[in-house]
C-alpha cells in the first residue's frame, strides 16, 4: 500500500473510530444490559485489533476484488454489464444487499462447521461478556473470509461497480458502511427496545443468542438479515429473553 493511501486509510478509521465511540459509550450507559466489565487492557487490546484488522482486510480484500472483476469481465460479455448497471438504482442496492448477506450466512456458518476455520473464528468468540468494541476481537483471517464471503457473489454479478462509475460503485459502498455500523451494534451491550423489528433485521439480542455459552452457539448466523436463519433452521430468538454468559465451552473450542 503506498504511504500516502496508509495515511487516508488510517484518517478514516479514526473518523469511523470516533463516530462509533460517540455513538455508542453513551447508548450503552443509558440503555445496558449489564454492568459493563470491561478493563482497559481488554480496551486497549480490541483497539488495536480494530486498527490491525480494518488495515489487513482493506489491503486483501482491495487485491482479491481487483482480480474477480479482471475474472469476471473475462468470462462474461459486456452486455450483461451492461444490463446490470441499466437496472434501477433501487433494484440494484436491494440485490447487493441481500446477495451479500447470502454470502455473508454462508461464510459465518462454514466458519462453526469447518475445524480448519473454526480455530481462526473461535476467539471472537472467547470474550464473556459483550459490548460494541467486542466486534473487533478477531483473528484477522477470519475478519477476512468473512467479507471476503459476503462480497464474492456481489463481484460475481457484476454488482460491485464493475462499470468504474460513482452510481455503479453506490450499492457495494453502502453495504458496506451499513454493514460495519451493524456489526458493531449487534455486538453492543444496548438492550433494544424495538421487539416488533427482529423478526426484520438483526438486533442485540439476536445476535447476543449467537455467542452465549450455555446455549448453541451454531444459531443466529446473519449479520442483517435474520429471515435468513429461518429460511435455514439456524434461528434462535426465544421470548425476551437475554443470553445469561458468553464465551466458548471446551467441548466447542476443541471442535
Amino acid at each position: 500500500m503506498h504511504p500516502s493511501a496508509l495515511i487516508n486509510n488510517l484518517i478514516s478509521l479514526v473518523i469511523w473510530l470516533t463516530t462509533l465511540t460517540v455513538i455508542f459509550v453513551p447508548l450503552e450507559r443509558w440503555f445496558a444490559i449489564r454492568k459493563s466489565t470491561r478493563t482497559r487492557q481488554e480496551t486497549f487490546r480490541d483497539l488495536g485489533y480494530y486498527f490491525v484488522n480494518s488495515l489487513a482486510k482493506t489491503i486483501v480484500l482491495s487485491l482479491l476484488a481487483a482480480v474477480l472483476i479482471r475474472a469476471t469481465h473475462r468470462f462474461l460479455p459486456e452486455a450483461y454489464f451492461d444490463w446490470v448497471s441499466d437496472l434501477p438504482l433501487a433494484v440494484r442496492l436491494i440485490a447487493t444487499f441481500v446477495i451479500g448477506e447470502v454470502g455473508f450466512y454462508w461464510g459465518h456458518r462454514w466458519s462453526h462447521q469447518s475445524p480448519i476455520l473454526w480455530q481462526f473464528h473461535v476467539q471472537h468468540h472467547e470474550p464473556t461478556h459483550l459490548d460494541w468494541l467486542i466486534n473487533t476481537y478477531a483473528h484477522p483471517i477470519d475478519i477476512i473470509f468473512g467479507r471476503f464471503c459476503g462480497l464474492l457473489p456481489i463481484y460475481l454479478l457484476g454488482l460491485a461497480g464493475n462499470g468504474g462509475s460513482a452510481d455503479a460503485n453506490l450499492p457495494v459502498i453502502l453495504l458496506t458502511i451499513v454493514g460495519v455500523f451493524w456489526s458493531f451494534l449487534i455486538h453492543a451491550n444496548i438492550r433494544w427496545p424495538l421487539r416488533w423489528i427482529e423478526p426484520i433485521i438483526a438486533t442485540p439480542r439476536f445476535h447476543h443468542w449467537h455467542h452465549t455459552k450455555s446455549g448453541q452457539i451454531d444459531r443466529n448466523y446473519a449479520s442483517m438479515l435474520p429471515v435468513l436463519d429461518r429460511l435455514f433452521g439456524t434461528l434462535h430468538l426465544p421470548g425476551r429473553e437475554w443470553p445469561q454468559d458468553y464465551g466458548v465451552r471446551e467441548i466447542e473450542r476443541k471442535r
